[in-house]
């Protein structure tokens, strides 16, 4: 990427972020936020942050074992540092976090880079699909909370139980018949230029080999299990912020709910912003608020919340092992280029 493309990103970037941040808080008291910020049940707020330092457990706990075609013995203290310097990077630096991070690893750990990537990018596939899966299972058992927000779903209840099971069937399926899927995409690329395909084809083969843990049982059948988990805990983040803001009581916020605000996260983190700054705030309080009636003040209270702490985690877990490992940011630089 030429540093003209790179300045044109990040200052897109920028814009979107304050953009959103302006949406988001315009009009509002500054003041009557930080009072509800303020008298939130702090327990609840530590019971975030061991929920949020979990998440990320889970998160290297599996790649630990994505990882183990590559190299048998990961140490989840390193995989644990590669994902914590990663996030770090990406509240700053949009997507960049997930070159860092392989990067990271493949240097503690003396396996390929190309290969820890894709991983990562193994990663996110399944992320999708077991996100899928729950969602649709959330959505099965409170049927009853989607129903009365959008009444148009009242005839599908049933299939969102059939869904989540195809969901989980895929899942498996992908990892059983990685290599006819892939070949399979491969073939379909003919239409691209030379240059572009052979990327492209480069990729997929890492992919094939990273799916290769589904001939060793254990593993794969770990794989599914902190995948699972790893969904779980981010709708737990979700859920746990709803006790903490007594203004929360009386809202109909249930698991159900916490799933909505877990898709309007999920897409704002998907927009080219650091670390979601801006659209994560904008989507999840106007879910708040317009599907749920929560008041704007307490709304807001709750994504500067779920959000900082996310963000301070990161920044100091990440920051840790940043300067304990002695990454250089020279060298990041050079590895995500």
């Amino acid at each position: 990427m030429t540093r003209l493309k790179k300045t044109i990103r990040y200052t897109v970037s920028f814009l979107v972020m304050v953009v959103f941040l302006y949406l988001a808080f315009r009009g509002q008291d500054f003041g009557a936020i930080w009072n509800s910020l303020v008298s939130v049940h702090w327990t609840w707020v530590a019971l975030l942050i061991v929920g949020g330092i979990l998440s990320h457990l889970a998160r290297a706990w599996r790649w630990q074992y994505l990882l183990v075609p590559i190299k048998d013995r990961v140490t989840l203290r390193n995989s644990f540092s590669a994902v914590m310097i990663g996030y770090m990077v990406n509240n700053f630096l949009p997507r960049v976090g997930e070159v860092v991070r392989p990067y990271s690893l493949g240097k503690h750990e003396n396996i390929s880079k190309s290969a820890a990537f894709g991983s990562v990018i193994i990663e996110r596939i399944l992320d999708v699909i077991t996100f899928f899966s729950i969602l649709l299972a959330v959505m099965f058992v409170y049927s009853g909370s989607f129903v009365e927000l959008f009444p148009s779903l009242a005839s599908m209840e049933t299939l969102f139980l059939f869904g989540s099971v195809a969901a989980f069937a895929f899942f498996v399926v992908l990892f059983f018949k990685a290599a006819f899927f892939f070949t399979l995409l491969k073939k379909l690329l003919v239409v691209m230029p030379e240059k572009l395909r052979g990327k492209f084809n480069e990729l997929f083969d890492s992919f094939v080999s990273g799916f290769e843990v589904s001939k060793r049982p254990n593993e794969f059948w770990m794989i599914i299990v902190t995948s699972y988990l790893v969904q779980g805990l981010y709708l737990l983040l979700m859920y746990i912020p709803f006790f903490a803001f007594p203004e929360m009581a009386g809202h109909s916020l249930d698991f159900g709910a916490a799933t909505i605000l877990l898709v309007a996260s999920t897409v704002a983190f998907a927009l080219p912003t650091p670390s979601g700054f801006g659209t994560y705030h904008s989507f999840t309080s106007f879910v708040l608020m317009k599907l749920y009636h929560v008041d704007g003040v307490t709304a807001l209270s709750y994504t500067i919340l779920t959000h900082e702490v996310g963000v301070f985690l990161t920044l100091v877990i990440g920051a840790y092992y940043f300067f304990r490992d002695h990454v250089r940011v020279a060298e990041m630089v050079e590895a995500k280029g």
